[in-house]
C-alpha cells in the first residue's frame, strides 16, 4: 500500500519541519555554550601527575574534562614545548593549571595556544620574561623560607635534584599524613638543576587572565614571594593554610579556584 500526501499536506509538513528546525538551532547553541573547558594539570618538581588524583576526581564529579600531564622536568623551554604539543590535541577552551615549577612551564606554554582562556597558579613560580627561578628564590622577602634540602645526582648531561627523603615531609608536605608523605618522598621525580637557571622566554599572565592560590605554610616557595608574583601578574588571589603539597592536603581549595577560573 502506498500513502499519498496531498499538496496541502506537503505544505503543512514542510512548515512543521521548518519550525522544528528553527527550534532545534537555539537548543544546539545553548548546549554548546554550556560545554565546560578542559582542565589541564601540570605538576612541578619533586612530584608526579598522581599528586593531582583527588583534584581530578572532584573536577570530574563536577563535569569537567580533565588531563594531567607528566611534566618532563628538564627545563622551562623544553617542558613548555612538551606541554604545548599536548595542548594541540585538545579541542575547545582550556584552563591551564600549574603547581610549583609547573607554574613557570604553563606561563611559557600558554602563549602558543589561543585556546588557553585562563591560567591557575597553585603555590607556583610565575616568572617575568627573562627572569630565572634562581633569581626569584634569591629575592628578598619579609619572611623567607630555608633552602630546600636537595640531593644532587650526576646524570648524563648534567645534574638532577631530589629532596632528601628524610626531610621531604617537613619541606614539602608537612600537612600530609605521614604514610602518604613517605610514599611521595619515595616516588618523587627529579628535576634538572639547570631548570632553575634558565630564563623564562615568555610571561603569559600579561595577556591571559590568571588566578593564584597562595599556600601560607609553604616551605618550598616563600608565601611572601608568591604574593609578590601574584600582585605582579594581577592575578585573582586566594590564600589557604597549607603546605606546598596543597593539591594533596587541600584538594577542595585547589578545585574551587580552578572552577572559578573555568567560569
Amino acid at each position: 500500500m502506498r500513502i499519498r500526501i496531498s499538496p496541502r499536506g506537503a505544505i503543512i509538513g514542510a512548515a512543521t519541519l521548518a519550525l522544528l528546525g528553527a527550534a532545534a538551532v537555539p537548543a544546539m547553541a545553548t548546549t554548546h555554550e554550556k560545554a565546560k573547558p578542559t582542565v589541564v594539570l601540570v605538576h612541578g618538581a619533586f612530584a608526579d601527575s598522581s599528586s593531582w588524583t583527588s583534584v581530578v576526581r572532584q573536577l570530574r564529579k563536577d563535569g569537567y574534562p580533565v588531563r594531567a600531564i607528566a611534566n618532563p622536568l628538564r627545563g622551562i623551554s623544553s617542558d613548555a614545548a612538551y606541554v604545548s604539543s599536548f595542548l594541540k590535541g585538545i579541542d575547545g577552551p582550556i584552563v591551564l593549571v600549574g603547581h610549583s615549577y609547573g607554574g613557570a612551564v604553563i606561563n611559557n606554554a600558554a602563549v602558543t595556544d589561543p585556546d588557553v582562556k585562563s591560567l591557575v597558579f597553585i603555590g607556583a613560580y610565575v616568572p617575568a620574561k627573562g627572569e630565572t627561578l634562581g633569581e626569584l628564590n634569591e629575592r628578598v622577602v619579609a619572611h623567607p623560607v630555608p633552602a630546600l634540602p636537595v640531593v644532587p645526582t650526576e646524570v648524563p648531561g648534567g645534574v638532577d635534584l631530589t629532596i632528601d627523603p628524610a626531610q621531604f615531609r617537613a619541606a614539602f608536605a608537612a600537612d600530609v599524613d605521614k604514610t602518604t608523605a613517605a610514599d611521595m618522598a619515595i616516588t618523587q621525580r627529579p628535576i634538572s638543576a639547570a631548570a632553575f637557571g634558565e630564563p623564562s622566554a615568555a610571561a603569559a599572565y600579561t595577556t591571559i587572565p590568571s588566578w593564584m592560590l597562595i599556600t601560607r605554610n609553604d616551605q618550598a616557595i616563600a608565601p611572601d614571594l608568591q604574593r609578590f608574583m601574584a600582585v605582579r601578574a594581577k592575578a585573582t588571589v586566594t590564600e589557604v593554610t597549607a603546605s606546598h603539597a596543597v593539591m594533596v592536603s587541600k584538594p577542595s581549595a585547589v578545585t574551587k579556584i580552578i572552577e572559578q577560573a573555568a567560569r
